[in-house]
């Protein structure tokens, strides 16, 4: 039997902690060291000083552990008895920019009722950490990890913050940019003061020679900002570094000291009451000569070092990799091999939600249906976040052999989607914008709220009831889809409301360049005061999707852990998703054309869907043999009668009497 990595002994004493405190830590040690040695060994194994790197990442994981409060040493036990809490079909994640939605940091608290009220067990509050001024690529650039922005509070409030969630229920997510620092960063300002140390904790060259090799390969990620991956600073006589703007330094992990001070961070944060990291840009972290310098396999091994490093010192907190890359490479940031449950615990479903555009634009499902079908499924410990918004541009991540596999030229339908939902596609109802257009790729993004590209902000405009009814039809299918595929669904703020694109960025000198902030509107609260009326367009909105909420709640097979599986329905304008698994079975129907749409029964009854069914969503009974249509934009989550609880059955039925469906 092979022997386990020895782990290194620890000399000085914890101080603070009582005796069965630190043998929790040295219980951890054991069990986790083997998961932090061999992708530390990848990384920089053939350096004569690894032993002491590896004793260095020890020290800090055990100072992070001796500092965390009771209280989170407390969370911890919980999170760890109930390693699933993040793959319950309770939990429901909601997005915001901290002062769009409340003006600060005490502004969020006051509204804990409303996410409450909502069913919100994840808040995601965009970069709050302290920016450099000016322009800062929506926070993202950050001038120091340990400091809020000043005007939306201090680490004190945030902590609080994070605590008065916790009592309510919610877990909080912040964002912890991974590839890069501001130039304003300490390190930064060390690197042009002349600090060698610092110097190598990013990417610089004296000349172009070695920057002109790597262009070869790279991708442009802003074309119309900053066009290249290099910028030169006469200060400091180098050429450096810079993937997003060039304010932007990327780091250099090839040197262990930066992810030893990234580790420290992400334990600084984890004991301020943050649960959950959003880690940003993951998929740059590391750089390769003759490649994207994307998604490279280092990248991969520092994001195991973290998350087995974080088990030993903070075992409940959870990471979400920021990859909004292809297919193929998407997968591997959940844990691949011997990575299962070894990396990130949580990632962006970017191809789930660009399908779900691609079917509405399309009114056909063949696409989302065969690259679904082409995707490998994800670890037991994993989920996905499943999203039809978030704050950034929609990238059409349609592979070319996807695409192929169902008659479409992938450079073609990108096209065709990057028409349809800036608005130039004759007959579209999408109003959107066109975001970083690269004339050498054709590669075009788009911006947009979910309402306006969902065809609300024209049938407004047009006062056209039919088209008015047919928008939020739309808005309510794309929610219902994230809904049932599982994982974690996130909200992105307003879009409960319907709240339209806001044009109002333009006047803003900082914001004016990045039509982004078109869809990252201000919570419009006297909008939410309408959700109650059930005849107001947000009452509509926001109701429906407490109706869908409560039956994704209850509903035990949309838990994480249960497979999903896209299924052909013999109609090409109806998608087909199948949850199956101990827990239950569910198959969800959904119509992605306006006009009304039939399954046919034999292919109910092939998928062992025959007979009298339930939907779940409204508690009405449906036979399978004659069909089952839809109208347009309905979904429907069938259940088999013979198969769901009696109990359960009455209150789908109580559920469907109180809301008169």
């Amino acid at each position: 039997m092979a022997r386990r990595q020895s782990t290194p002994t620890i000399d000085d004493p914890f101080d603070a902690l009582e005796p069965l405190e630190r043998d929790i830590f040295h219980t951890r040690v054991e069990l986790y060291w083997h998961d932090v040695v061999r992708p530390l060994r990848r990384l920089y194994g053939e350096r004569a000083d690894f032993d002491q790197w590896a004793k260095s990442l020890l020290a800090i994981a055990k100072r992070g552990y001796t500092r965390r409060p009771a209280e989170l040493r407390l969370l911890d036990l919980r999170r760890q008895g109930e390693p699933d809490w993040f793959q319950k079909p309770d939990m429901l994640g909601y997005v915001a920019y901290t002062d769009r939605f409340a003006g600060n940091l005490a502004g969020v608290a006051e509204h804990i009722a409303y996410l409450n009220e909502l069913g919100v067990t994840y808040l995601h509050l965009m970069p709050l950490l302290q920016p450099r001024p000016g322009s800062n690529d929506g926070g993202y650039a950050v001038a120091d990890y340990r400091a809020v922005n000043p005007a939306l509070g201090t680490m004190a409030d945030l902590a609080r913050l994070a605590a008065e969630l916790r009592a309510n229920g919610i877990s909080l997510c912040i964002d912890l940019v991974c590839n890069h620092t501001a130039k304003e960063h300490e390190w930064a300002r060390k690197a042009v003061n002349g600090d060698p140390a610092y110097q190598d904790y990013y990417l610089m060259y004296p000349d172009r020679t070695i920057p002109d090799e790597y262009e070869k390969t790279l991708p442009e990620v802003f074309p119309d900002f900053k066009p290249g991956n290099f910028t030169y600073y006469e200060a400091i006589d180098r050429w450096v570094w810079t993937t997003f703007n060039e304010y932007q330094w990327d780091l250099n992990y090839a040197n262990p000291a930066v992810l030893g001070e990234m580790f420290e961070i992400i334990l600084y944060l984890a004991n301020q009451g943050v649960e959950i990291l959003r880690l940003d840009a993951v998929a740059f972290m590391w750089k390769r000569l003759g490649t994207d310098s994307q998604n490279q396999p280092e990248a991969h091994d520092i994001l195991q070092v973290f998350r087995a490093l974080s088990r030993i010192a903070a075992p409940g907190l959870v990471l979400k990799a920021e990859a909004i890359v292809s297919p193929p490479k998407l997968i591997p940031y959940l844990g691949r091999g011997e990575a299962t449950n070894k990396e990130c615990e949580l990632a962006y479903h970017n191809v789930f939600m660009v399908l779900l555009w691609s079917g509405l634009a399309e009114r056909r499902v063949t696409l989302m249906t065969r690259a679904l079908q082409n995707m490998p499924p994800i670890p037991s410990g994993a989920s996905w976040v499943t999203y039809v918004r978030c704050h950034d541009d929609i990238g059409w991540a349609v592979t070319d052999e996807d695409a192929a596999e169902v008659g479409l030229s992938g450079a073609g339908h990108r096209a065709f989607l990057s028409e349809f939902y800036s608005g130039r596609f004759a007959g579209t109802f999408a109003r959107g914008a066109t975001f970083q257009y690269n004339p050498r790729t054709n590669d075009r993004r788009i911006s947009g709220s979910c309402a306006s590209l969902a065809g609300l902000e024209q049938a407004l405009e047009t006062k056209d009831p039919a088209a008015t009814e047919l928008a939020i039809r739309r808005v309510m299918l794309l929610h219902n889809l994230i809904f049932v595929f599982g994982g974690t669904p996130l909200l992105y703020m307003g879009d409960e409301l319907g709240l339209l694109n806001d044009m109002s960025f333009q006047d803003n000198p900082d914001l004016m360049d990045d039509n982004r902030w078109m869809h990252r509107p201000a919570m419009n609260w006297a909008r939410a005061a309408e959700r109650h009326d059930w005849w107001s367009l947000p009452g509509r909105i926001f109701n429906g999707m407490l109706r869908m909420l409560d039956a994704r709640r209850r509903t035990p097979a949309l838990h994480a852990q249960a497979g999903a599986f896209a299924v052909w329905t013999h109609n090409e304008a109806v998608f087909g998703l199948l949850r199956d698994s101990p827990r239950g079975r569910v198959l969800a129907l959904a119509n992605f054309s306006e006009r009304p749409q039939t399954v046919p029964g034999y292919r109910l009854h092939e998928m062992f869907f025959g007979g009298r069914l339930v939907d779940r969503l409204t508690g009405r009974i449906v036979e399978s043999a004659p069909g089952i249509t839809l109208e347009g934009y309905e979904a429907m989550w069938l259940t088999p009668e013979t198969e769901i609880d009696p109990a359960a059955l009455e209150a789908i039925k109580k559920m469907r009497g109180e809301t008169g469906q």
